[in-house]
């Protein structure tokens, strides 16, 4: 046990370290071709080696190449900082090992009383066992499309558990063009297909059009097919926009269609000051999908999926052999009847101690601050001759572009090529990261701003660093 304490306080130093400097060197740079190559071509030692060696391994050779999202000027797709209680309390998980399928201990004790926490957060109706920790937000839309396709097959006389879904109408699910990718990987894995899946559009605003969606539903059910869910989002990953969920409540309620909510990054926006409006449906959904990894900053690996009826999720997955019979459960049965894992980690300590120590009111200030540094990026923008915003901001997400003085609206191409090309340039000179995507057809900048110790001063630094980059592409 001495060389555990040894290598344990060693690690708990180099974490501390890590994190305390993280902000001072560059937000991020290439692995170089000698580390690389350890990285990726390192044989299996034939003997063990000692916990000491190993930690200077992962100080010189693991630690020196982050991915940049613990720094305060990292801005790419939507990856928070770790929390430092989630960063302290992950490795007391990992010492009790446990299985959180179920059964009387710590573990799945502790996962009821974190979903009952989330869902609280962004008022979503709870009921006893309404709720699972899952790997992430991709899991929990499978968890909860899974859910809502057997309580469609089931009222329509049979079951897709025994049946499958060959020989009966097609289900469809309805999804906004802005809609995450994971529900279109869930509809594939479910059996539903590809083609199965309706993009509806979206407005100026990039939120999903109610009436078009009001009439994809009623032309297939005309064709004979089976509308079953419509997903809508609490906030995108392109723009953060949150789209009518109170009208799109009212046509799901109207078809009888499943209404779930992709709200994996932006849920928690409904805790920003003035806020509640925009967000206001969300707790007519049937279920929701949530990432406390994201602006939470739990440590990557925790998403949580909400169900307003824990019976659909549990008709779809509950198998209970023999040998996992447990006679001391009680009516909720375990987690593993919810979902598709059995041996889970035990995800809800690192996520009790991240909202433990935060409080619903550092919660809140962390999500009041992200979001007002999104408006005051938006108004840089404005402001800037140089550069043109894309999309209202509604979260902690802000898309525009770089358009360079005199650059007219004929330039439309060589803009595009000019913006898809600056976020990797940004990126390769370590001042700041950032990503791009595609909105509303044109080539856009994002930043998603997620760091609690990000300031103006950091949003002044990115602006410089993109007009930088672009001169440096234009040489």
């Amino acid at each position: 046990m001495d060389e555990l304490r040894q290598a344990a306080a060693k690690a708990a130093d180099l974490m501390a370290d890590h994190l305390e400097r993280v902000g001072d060197g560059p937000v991020w740079q290439p692995v170089p071709d000698g580390d690389r190559a350890w990285l990726t071509t390192q044989q299996m030692p034939e003997r063990g080696r000692p916990l000491d060696q190993l930690l200077d391994d992962a100080r010189s050779r693991i630690m020196t190449h982050p991915m940049g999202n613990g720094h305060p000027r990292f801005f790419g797709w939507v990856n928070s900082p770790p929390s430092p209680a989630g960063a302290v309390f992950e490795p007391l998980a990992a010492a009790l090992n446990p299985s959180c399928a179920g059964g009387d201990h710590a573990g799945p004790l502790l996962e009821r009383t974190v979903v009952r926490w989330l869902a609280g957060l962004v008022g979503f109706p709870h009921p006893p066992g309404g709720g699972l920790l899952t790997s992430g937000a991709s899991m929990a839309t499978i968890v909860c499309l899974a859910g809502a396709r057997q309580r469609a097959t089931l009222a329509d006389g049979w079951d897709a558990r025994e049946d499958g879904l060959s020989g009966h109408p097609p289900l469809i699910l309805y999804v906004s063009a802005e809609g995450h990718s994971c529900l279109h990987k869930a509809a594939q894995l479910l059996g539903l297909g590809a083609r199965q899946v309706r993009t509806v559009p979206v407005d100026s605003h990039y939120r999903m059009d109610v009436a078009a969606l009001r009439s994809m539903i009623a032309a297939d059910a005309a064709a004979g097919l089976r509308p079953f869910c419509v997903a809508a989002s609490a906030g995108t990953v392109n723009s953060g926009a949150v789209d009518p969920l109170d009208a799109i409540a009212d046509v799901a309620a109207e078809h009888g269609l499943w209404f779930h909510i992709d709200g994996a990054y932006g849920a928690l926006g409904i805790l920003a000051d003035g806020a509640a409006p925009a967000f206001a449906g969300l707790d007519r959904a049937d279920s929701l999908a949530l990432d406390p990894h994201k602006w939470l900053g739990v440590p990557v690996g925790c998403g949580c999926a909400l169900i307003a009826d824990p019976a659909a999720t549990r008709a779809a997955f509950s198998l209970v052999p023999s040998y996992l019979v447990d006679e001391n459960a009680d009516d909720l049965g375990w987690f593993a009847e919810y979902g598709p894992e059995q041996s889970r980690p035990f995800r809800a300590l690192k996520t009790w101690a991240t909202l433990s120590h935060l409080g619903r009111d550092g919660v809140a200030r962390l999500v009041d601050h992200t979001t007002g540094l999104a408006r005051t990026l938006a108004s840089m923008v404005g402001d800037a001759g140089d550069f043109e915003l894309l999309a209202p901001v509604t979260t902690s997400i802000t898309a525009f572009r770089y358009r360079p003085e005199g650059a007219q609206a004929r330039d439309g191409d060589g803009l595009d090529a000019l913006n898809r090309a600056i976020p990797a340039a940004v990126q390769r000179r370590g001042n700041a990261f950032l990503t791009g995507t595609r909105l509303g057809g044109t080539d856009a900048l994002r930043t998603c701003i997620l760091h609690p110790d990000t300031t103006e001063g950091d949003l002044a630094v990115l602006l410089d660093e993109i007009r930088a980059a672009a001169k440096d592409l234009s040489r």
